[in-house]
Formats: C-alpha cells, sequence, structure tokens
C-alpha cells in the first residue's frame, strides 16, 4: 500500500503580515484624507532589556510604515512600581492615545500583574487585562493577545480547515497557550477545534501530540518539538522565539524555534518558520488591536 502527501507549504509571517499592514495603511490614508486624527499607539520600555528593545522599535517602525502615530517611553529599570503605575495612568487619561502596551517582562522589584490591571482596558492592545480575557473567554468582541491573534490571521489567510480537527497546544501561559486554546475551540470559521492544552507536567507527551492534527508549540525551549512527535500532514504553528549563541552571527547569537524544523518540516502540511513566522504576525496582530481601539474610542467619543 502506497501513501501520498502534500508537499509542506510555509506560512511565511513576512506575506502574511504585510497583507495585514498594507489593508490598515489603505484605512489610515483614507483618514488621512477626510482631515481625521490617526490612531495613536503608546509603549512603555522599563530597563536595557535586548530583546525587549528590538521588539519595540519593530513596532515603531511598523506603526511608521502604516502612518500611525507612536511614541516610546523608556524608563530606568529602577522605578518603582507606583512611579511606572502613574505613567499608565496619565496614558490613560490621554485623550490622543487609544493603545497602550507595557513592554514585559518588567524587573523583578515589579509586579507585572498590578501594572496590566492599571491599564485602561479601552487601550488594552495587548489583550492581558482580566477584562479582555474574560470578554476573549465568553466569545465576546475583546482584544486577544497578539500572538494567538497572529496565529488566527495566519490560519485565515491561508484558509487552513480547523474545523473538527484535533489541535494541540504546547505551553499554558496566559500570553499566549491559554488563549490560543480557546481560539481555537470557540465557534467561528477558524476554530471549531477538539483542543489539548499541554504543559511540563503532562504525561505521554509525545503520544498526544502523535495524535494532532494542528500542533501550536508555545514552550520557549529550543527545538523541543521533534519529527517523532508529529504525525504526516500535521500543522504545526511554531511560537518559539529563543535567542541562542552563535559564534558565527555577528550579533552572537541565532533566533531558534520550539520545533526541529530541519526534521519536522518535510512531515507538515503547513509549518511556520523561525525567524519570519509568527513573529511578524505578533506585530501585525497588534496593529490590528490598536485600529480596532481607535475605531471604538472614536464611536465613543461622537
Amino acid at each position: 500500500m502506497f501513501f501520498t502527501f502534500a508537499p509542506m507549504q510555509l506560512l511565511d509571517g513576512k506575506i502574511v503580515s504585510q497583507s495585514v499592514k498594507d489593508t490598515l495603511k489603505i484605512k489610515v490614508d483614507e483618514l488621512k484624507q477626510s482631515g481625521k486624527r490617526l490612531p495613536f499607539l503608546a509603549a512603555v520600555i522599563v530597563g536595557n532589556n535586548g530583546a525587549s528593545e528590538t521588539y519595540v522599535a519593530s513596532k515603531a517602525k511598523n506603526c511608521d510604515e502604516i502612518g500611525f502615530l507612536n511614541k516610546t517611553i523608556r524608563l530606568d529599570e529602577s522605578i518603582t512600581e507606583a512611579a511606572l503605575i502613574k505613567v499608565v495612568e496619565e496614558l490613560n487619561n490621554d485623550n490622543k492615545i487609544d493603545g497602550i502596551l507595557v513592554q514585559l517582562p518588567l524587573p523583578q522589584h515589579i509586579n507585572n500583574e498590578r501594572i496590566i490591571n492599571a491599564i485602561d482596558p479601552s487601550k488594552d492592545v495587548d489583550g492581558f487585562h482580566p477584562m479582555s480575557t474574560g470578554k476573549l473567554i465568553q466569545g465576546s468582541p475583546a482584544f486577544i493577545p497578539a500572538t494567538p491573534y497572529g496565529v488566527m490571521l495566519m490560519l485565515e489567510h491561508y484558509k487552513i480547515e480547523t474545523k473538527g480537527k484535533h489541535a494541540v497546544v504546547i505551553g499554558r501561559s496566559n500570553i499566549v497557550g491559554r488563549p490560543m486554546s480557546i481560539l481555537l475551540s470557540q465557534q467561528n470559521p477558524y476554530g471549531n477545534c477538539t483542543v489539548t492544552l499541554c504543559h511540563s507536567h503532562t504525561k505521554n507527551l509525545k503520544e498526544i501530540c502523535l495524535q494532532a492534527d494542528i500542533i501550536v508549540a508555545a514552550l520557549g525551549i529550543p527545538g523541543f518539538l521533534t519529527a517523532d512527535m508529529v504525525k504526516e500532514n500535521a500543522v504545526v504553528i511554531d511560537v518559539g522565539i529563543t535567542r541562542v549563541a552563535d559564534e558565527t552571527k555577528k550579533s552572537g547569537f541565532s533566533i531558534k524555534g520550539d520545533v526541529d524544523f530541519e526534521h519536522v518540516a518535510p512531515k507538515s502540511s503547513y509549518i511556520t518558520p523561525v525567524p519570519g513566522g509568527v513573529g511578524l504576525m505578533t506585530i501585525a496582530a497588534l496593529l490590528k488591536n490598536t485600529f480596532n481601539a481607535y475605531e471604538a474610542r472614536e464611536t465613543n467619543m461622537k
């Protein structure tokens, strides 16, 4: 008996994110032509984390590209929690600003949850506020955390069939794993999956993954998902972005995903690369959230 398998197709974050940004740019250009105010995104970064600096700089560049107004507020690592909350409150009260993101991780002396809770839910474009989470769980319109939202936009762009499929999400963070599992299980065109949410204490993980039609790897462990954990023609989404020391690179590091791409890709029907996959979609989704926040605030101000 012979089996034939569909050739692997790359889920290209460059193509999909550019499509999202092109659509947003058209809308922003229309706002400019009609003399209306433009969407405004404010980012707050505390300390000098290299990865955070790179990410925030990319967000600013993408805002400039599509015509969003934006600013980055850089604060010293020694700032107190109370002082940081005051900065957030000032942004909450600024009617020109539609979206606020506070770049994580924060220094250890600052409680992430208190800072997230201080953000006005109507400006919570990262989708981390409890109110956003509650709405997401209920299936109400909500700001969706940017990375899982980006994955959903990618599935939509490539018209990947999800209805009735078994999806396995590896990782249970509030930023990626949990919201990803909710989105894939919801009754929407690119949901309706039966979802298994796995984590570090899951037994028989390999056997569970081998049952999956769709795997989302979101652990932050480079090369964790290996070929012997993936069945033929599975859809593989790699959320991992880890800096790994690499003397051959000018930067001194390489970016690695959670998937052993070289060996998993030949078995996959669709797979995301790292870099060039979900990371780019995260920023595109953040921009969509910001535009949605802008439209909602404009409607409420009328």
